[in-house]
């Protein structure tokens, strides 16, 4: 195994096209076909599958191929560092469901670390996208929720991607509403008092199984559902639609602005919110940085 048989490997990863990767690695298609062939036969895995649609890696070839982005990572960090003498940051990214806190929590570790000396990423994006990104090693942890209902499924999946979860606190579920909605000023909803207004659920894209929804009472039979793909846009029909989001109850007002409020729900749930990390790798000192960040809204959930 070479580093250029790993570059050979992403650089089709990235194309989708044995043909478009020759031409971008300025070598003819035969020789580079028979690179990825032996380092297949190397390795005992089949890393593409060939379709009429192009190159698409296997799921063998996905962890391969994440393993092999880190390695050249740390590569170009060594050469930049030693050979070509030049100053390279330090990176730290980081994927989650749609929690403002969590965007918060990476808010003040930036605060703390500033930009001069490191580099860093964000990703709030669908519960599939924040498994891969770990698994790939676009992310170092990514934050996300368990409760009773999806446990088994996604322990499940967490193991077949070589992937850990490690608990942070427990919290009730609320509704999440705009303050001028008519059931705002309650102590506690029920789910029927909801009926007659939308539910907002964010979009799971191609992943759309229940045990990745991002909202707890996945199955609930819900009479009006309107899905989004964003934050801002799930605030805006909070206010337009009168509509309403199921959360962990943490806001975060900096963020989010103080137009909006989370109610107690009659039919309570408990979330265990949580970070994954891949398997048996020891966290950066970042990444344990934010880890404490995230932390310190356990507190918050105990006082509220």
């Amino acid at each position: 195994m070479t580093l250029q048989q790993l570059k050979y490997v992403t650089a089709i990863a990235d194309c989708g096209s044995m043909n478009e990767a020759a031409k971008t690695l300025f070598v003819s298609q035969p020789s580079l076909s028979g690179a990825v062939k032996e380092l297949e036969e190397e390795a005992g895995i089949e890393i593409f599958k060939r379709t009429n649609k192009g190159v698409l890696p296997t799921p063998e070839g996905e962890e391969f191929l994440g393993y092999a982005r880190q390695l050249l990572n740390q590569y170009d960090l060594m050469e930049d560092r030693f050979i070509r003498r030049t100053i390279v940051k330090k990176k730290f990214s980081v994927s989650m469901q749609h929690y403002s806190f969590a965007v918060k929590a990476f808010v003040e570790l930036v605060k703390q670390y500033g930009m001069d000396e490191y580099e860093f990423a964000v990703y709030e994006t669908k519960t599939g996208e924040v498994i891969s990104n770990v698994r790939n090693f676009r992310s170092e942890i990514g934050v996300l929720y368990e409760n009773e209902f999806n446990n088994q499924a996604l322990s499940k999946i967490l193991k077949e991607n070589n992937l850990e979860f490690h608990p942070l606190f427990t919290c009730g579920t609320y509704a999440y509403l705009w303050k001028g909605h008519p059931l705002a000023q309650k102590e506690e909803i029920s789910m029927e008092e909801l009926s007659e207004f939308p539910c907002l659920a964010f979009d799971q894209g191609d992943n759309p199984s229940f045990f990745l929804a991002e909202e707890v009472l996945s199955t609930y039979d819900y009479k009006r559902v309107i899905r989004a793909n964003d934050r801002a846009t799930m605030l805006n029909l909070m206010v337009g639609l009168n509509g309403y989001t199921l959360c962990s109850g943490i806001i975060c007002e900096e963020l989010n602005g103080s137009d909006y409020c989370a109610v107690p729900l009659a039919q309570q749930e408990k979330m265990e919110i949580g970070y994954i990390k891949r398997s048996g790798m020891m966290l950066s000192p970042l990444a344990k940085r934010y880890v404490e960040e995230l932390r310190r809204y356990e507190d918050y959930v105990l006082t509220e």
